[in-house]
């Protein structure tokens, strides 16, 4: 049976390098593995616990909770915004953190990489993401973690995807998301 990873963007530009990031992890998934980028990010409206009532969420953000729980792992691609993480990703994370104990995140496995024109490749923003999805109940998988520096100018005319040191990078995480899936 293979492990299923859903992909969460924090940048919801369709040619972001993060995005391609994303891409390149799908292309790449070794055997035993289905990655697959969540597509409704930018549907998801602002997490409110007003309109967070049972039978009545957002179609949005039910559809997201609906895809995480079939999942069996958790990849967060994050660039970084002013030294921190998308606000479409930390939304994310907070309706998959609903209800508390109990949310879509609870106890899967999460890894984090990102990319970002910074010399750092966005680890600031990986942090936050990691924190933020350990608080919510999320496994955060601590050494699988891949961060891309000078997106800018590295990923100009290359896909990520044709990066061999992105690659291999990506394979880790993806095997370690899998690995831990399988420990937990």
């Amino acid at each position: 049976m293979s492990v299923r990873i859903l992909t969460l963007v924090g940048s919801l530009r369709a040619g972001s390098h993060n995005r391609r990031l994303a891409e390149a992890a799908v292309k790449i998934a070794p055997e035993g593995t289905d990655v697959q980028i969540y597509e409704g990010l930018a549907d998801v409206p602002f997490y409110n616990e007003d309109i967070d009532v049972e039978g009545s969420v957002p179609a949005a953000a039910a559809e997201l909770r609906e895809a995480a729980a079939r999942a069996d792992a958790l990849l967060l691609v994050t660039p970084e915004y002013n030294g921190t993480m998308p606000a479409a990703l930390k939304n994310a994370i907070d309706w998959l953190s609903r209800p508390f104990g109990g949310g879509a995140i609870s106890g899967k496995p999460v890894a984090v990489v990102g990319t970002a024109f910074g010399q750092y490749g966005g680890v600031w923003a990986q942090d936050e993401a990691r924190k933020a999805v350990g608080i919510a109940g999320g496994m955060v998988v601590e050494h699988a973690k891949l961060a891309i520096p000078g997106s800018m100018t590295r990923f100009a005319e290359l896909h990520p995807v044709e990066d061999a040191e992105v690659t291999a990078g990506l394979t880790v995480v993806i095997e370690s998301l899998a690995g831990a899936r399988a420990a937990a």
